[in-house]
């Protein structure tokens, strides 16, 4: 079997974009779908690429890469022949989230091929996974993240957490894009939640990397012990390695991070040496499913926690076939009191993630990604490759 073309296809999308707590006009972002091709008739696919998963399409100046200067590399190749694939790219330096949407597609085209859900052909270790309720930023007072907080809990969520007040000024509500740090009402927010939802519940907090110094990361962090919270995600700027550590160092909260740091496994596996987490954190447009198993397995090896970030199809796949062990949680998010997270967007039949009344995510069961496609509709809203 060979490769015989790649196409990248961009199609309008209507969203309600969700800031500050409340939900602005309807908008329309670009979503794109990464398609291999082989010889043989296979196809492979992928959903997004940019940002946040599943959910947000590859710019245009990523599209033109991966169909003018990636195809050329694939044409003729055995789509099986991934690990090689992988470490081309890799030698290239492409671009990290375009080797991932790569990699993922040529994963997706082998579990077709299979007719397999791709976490079974990656070595099933289970068919759900709990999941966690992660907020948006700036979604509330303390007083209204405490409620949202109460809702989950009813809905059958067992962890929830908290993206704080960053890039927003919660005294004043107006953005805050100069000094995101502010502990005081991220503490109230915190203490509001433990109070609200009693100790049986599950309460993590992620501010993003937006705490600028360490004395404020640890004050923080300080507070989280005393309250009982599960993870300090992301606290600092992650260029500031040797602050992680001392802040490891300094608090008895696991510390979970790198989160958005580039390196892929290689970055994660020097910070876990140097003691700079306590956690590690992975996801799948940081060098694809490969990235993702090798980093589970190295986890595994020290003893580590690796918690996938984000929602979406491939991070839920990735967890189907990673023990419990390994990785607890899935990322089910970003949810808001007044945000629809439940109605599949117009171009899927359904979501990846429906959640259980006890708090679980069931594997999809669909061969490849799982991906349900409403064709007709992808067709009718596709843009020209410059939009």
């Amino acid at each position: 079997m060979k490769i015989t073309d790649l196409q990248v296809i961009p199609f309008r999308v209507p969203y309600r974009p969700y800031r500050h707590g409340r939900l602005l006009d309807e908008a329309v972002r670009i979503q794109t779908l990464t398609c291999i091709q082989t010889d043989e008739g296979l196809e492979g696919y992928y959903l997004g690429g940019d940002n946040h998963g599943d959910l947000e399409g590859l710019l245009p100046d990523d599209r033109r890469t991966l169909e003018y200067n990636l195809k050329p590399m694939l044409l003729g190749q055995d789509p099986f022949d991934r690990e090689k694939i992988w470490h081309w790219m890799w030698t290239r330096n492409i671009k990290e989230n375009l080797l991932s949407v790569v990699d993922m597609v040529l994963w997706d085209l082998q579990a077709r091929a299979y007719d397999l859900p791709l976490y079974k052909l990656l070595g099933g270790a289970r068919d759900k996974v709990k999941a966690y309720a992660s907020t948006y930023p700036a979604m509330a007072s303390p007083e209204g993240y405490a409620a949202h907080a109460l809702a989950c809990k009813e809905q059958g969520y067992t962890h929830y957490k908290i993206h704080p007040y960053y890039f927003y000024d919660p005294v004043t509500g107006q953005p805050d894009r100069g000094r995101p740090s502010h502990i005081a009402e991220d503490i109230a927010a915190c203490r509001a939640i433990r109070e609200a939802v009693g100790d049986d519940m599950v309460l993590s907090f992620d501010v993003w990397g937006t705490y600028r110094t360490y004395e404020d990361a640890v004050k923080v962090g300080r507070e989280l012990e005393l309250l009982g919270y599960y993870w300090y995600e992301h606290p600092m700027p992650e260029y500031r390695v040797q602050a992680y550590v001392k802040l490891c160092q300094e608090l008895t909260i696991p510390v979970l991070s790198p989160e958005i740091a580039a390196g892929s496994l290689y970055t994660r596996a020097d910070w876990i040496l140097r003691g700079a987490s306590d956690m590690s954190r992975i996801d799948v447009l940081r060098g694809g499913i490969t990235g993702v198993k090798k980093l589970a397995a190295i986890c595994e090896a020290f003893g580590v926690r690796c918690e996938i970030h984000m929602s979406g199809f491939a991070n839920l796949q990735c967890l189907g076939a990673i023990s419990e062990d390994v990785s607890e949680y899935y990322e089910r998010g970003l949810v808001a009191p007044e945000v629809d997270y439940d109605t599949p967007p117009p171009y899927l039949r359904a979501i990846c993630d429906p959640m259980d009344d006890q708090g679980y995510v069931h594997l999809p069961q669909a061969p490849g990604m799982g991906y349900e496609f409403v064709w007709d509709y992808i067709w009718e809203n596709r843009v020209a490759d410059d939009d």
